[in-house]
C-alpha cells in the first residue's frame, strides 16, 4: 500500500515517490506486528489481537478516494485493470476513473430517455460499465483527464447528478410528443462543465494517441473479462441479468454454485490475478475503520454493545455461510449492491480462518491500514453480489462448464 503521508496527493504523480511508497508499504503499514510474532504477520489496527499471515499479495496501485460520489464501480474496476496491466508486465499505470464515469453518464442518459424514465439513473454502476466503455471508447490516463473541471480537489457529484436527473426527467415528460436532436449536446455540455472537456488525443512524450490506441498499448482486451455470481433463482452454469438497481445496462453474469464462486476467487489470487468485488457493506460485521469484514455467529439484532466492540479487536467464531443463507439474504433485500472494491491478496488468521486483502476507494486515511481491509471468507460468501475476473483466472473445469 502507498506511503502514509498527509502530502501524498502532492507526490502521487511522481514515479519516484510512488516507487518508494510501494517499497515501504510493509514497514510503514499498521499491518506489521512487532515482537515475538513473525515479521510477515499483520494486524488490522492498533492493539488488535488479530494476526494475519499473508499467503499471497498481488501488485496494485495506490489507494484513491472517490470522495462524495457513488463511483466506486469505476475506481474498483480500474484498480483491477491497473493490476492487470502490471500482471502483463506493462508497469504501473494510473487510469482515469472520471473518463469512464463521463462516458457512462452519457450512456445512462440515452438508456433512461429510450426507456421513458423506467430505468435507473444515478451515480451508481457496475464493473461491466467500465468494460463496456473500454470496448468502444478506450481508456485514458488520469493525467489526461482528472475530472476536476473548476478548481475542486475532491470529487463531489451531488450537484452534477441533480442537474442530470432533472434534465432527463424533463425530457421524458415533454408534451410535444417528440424530442429535438439537441438534448444529447446539452448532456455533453453539462458534463463538460462539471468534469471538463475530454481531449481527443492523449499526449505521452513524443506520442499522440487516441483513447482506443492507449488502451491497446496496455494490452487490455474487453473480451477477456467476465462477471460471476451465485444465486439459486437462476440455473447454475448459465447467464442471467443480475437484478440490482445499479445494473442499469442489464448486462449478464455467469451463475456458479457458491463453493465454486469462492474457488474462482482463490484460484485467481493463487495464480497472480486480482479480483474486482461487489458486495453489501451495510452489515454490522463490516467496519472499514477497523479494517475488517466478518460474520459473527450472532445475528445483528442479537449483538450487544460489548460484542460489537470485541469482534473487531479479538478473533471471533464466524457463521458458516451456505447457499441457502446467502440466497435468503438476497431475496429479503438484506444484501444490496452497495459497493465495488478490489481483492488483491489472501491471508489466514492465527486460527486458520481465511481472509482476503481488499483495497478500498475511501482514501488512505480511512483506517490504520492505509485504506485496505481484511474480509473473511464467510463475509465474501454471504455478501458478494458479483465478482469480475480475467477468463484465465477461472479453473479449467469451470471455464469449460461456463464455455468461456
Amino acid at each position: 500500500m502507498p506511503l502514509l503521508s498527509a502530502n501524498i496527493d502532492k507526490l502521487k504523480n511522481h514515479n519516484f515517490f510512488m516507487k518508494i511508497s510501494i517499497a515501504l508499504k510493509i514497514t510503514l503499514s499498521c499491518f506489521l506486528i512487532a515482537g515475538s510474532i513473525s515479521a510477515q504477520t499483520r494486524t488490522n489496527k492498533k492493539d488488535s489481537k488479530y494476526q494475519f499471515t499473508v499467503e499471497k499479495e498481488i501488485g496494485n496501485t495506490e489507494v484513491k478516494n472517490q470522495g462524495n460520489t457513488g463511483t466506486c464501480w469505476s475506481f474498483s474496476a480500474l484498480s483491477f485493470l491497473e493490476s492487470e496491466v502490471e500482471r502483463m508486465g506493462k508497469g504501473k499505470v494510473n487510469l482515469s476513473e472520471m473518463y469512464i464515469v463521463r462516458r457512462a453518464y452519457a450512456l445512462k442518459s440515452e438508456k433512461f430517455v429510450r426507456m421513458m424514465g423506467k430505468t435507473n439513473f444515478g451515480q451508481g454502476g457496475a464493473f461491466h460499465d467500465v468494460i463496456n466503455v473500454m470496448r468502444t471508447e478506450g481508456l485514458m490516463p488520469d493525467e489526461a483527464y482528472s475530472g476536476f473541471a473548476y478548481g475542486q480537489t475532491k470529487f463531489n457529484h451531488s450537484e452534477l447528478e441533480a442537474i442530470l436527473i432533472g434534465m432527463v426527467n424533463t425530457l421524458v415528460t415533454l408534451s410535444e410528443g417528440k424530442l429535438s436532436s439537441a438534448w444529447r449536446f446539452a448532456i455533453e455540455g453539462i458534463l463538460d462543465a462539471y468534469l471538463g472537456k475530454m481531449p481527443a488525443k492523449i499526449e505521452s512524450g513524443k506520442k499522440s494517441m487516441s483513447p482506443q490506441e492507449y488502451q491497446a498499448s496496455l494490452g487490455l482486451n474487453a473480451d477477456d473479462y467476465v462477471e460471476i455470481s451465485s444465486f439459486t433463482h437462476h440455473p447454475f452454469y448459465s447467464q442471467f441479468v443480475l437484478e440490482v438497481p445499479d445494473n442499469w445496462a442489464w448486462n449478464m453474469v455467469f451463475n456458479l454454485p457458491l463453493d465454486e464462486m469462492e474457488q474462482v476467487v482463490d484460484n485467481a489470487l493463487k495464480n497472480g490475478y486480482t479480483v474486482a468485488w461487489a458486495a453489501d457493506v451495510s452489515e454490522p460485521g463490516f467496519s472499514n475503520k477497523s479494517a475488517l469484514a466478518i460474520v459473527p455467529e450472532k445475528d445483528g439484532d442479537q449483538l450487544t454493545k460489548d460484542d460489537k466492540e470485541n469482534m473487531f479487536q479479538n478473533p471471533v467464531t464466524q457463521k458458516t455461510i451456505t447457499q441457502e443463507i446467502r440466497q435468503k439474504s438476497f431475496d429479503n433485500l438484506s444484501t444490496q449492491d452497495d459497493h465495488g472494491m478490489h481483492i488483491v491478496g489472501i491471508a489466514k488468521d492465527q486460527n486458520g480462518t481465511k481472509y482476503y486483502i481488499v483495497k478500498n476507494s475511501w482514501g488512505e486515511d480511512a483506517n490504520e491500514c492505509g485504506g485496505y481491509f481484511y474480509c473473511s471468507a464467510s463475509y465474501l460468501r454471504y455478501k458478494t453480489t458479483c465478482i469480475m475476473v480475467h477468463k484465465g483466472a477461472i479453473p479449467a473445469g469451470l471455464a469449460a462448464k461456463l464455455k468461456v
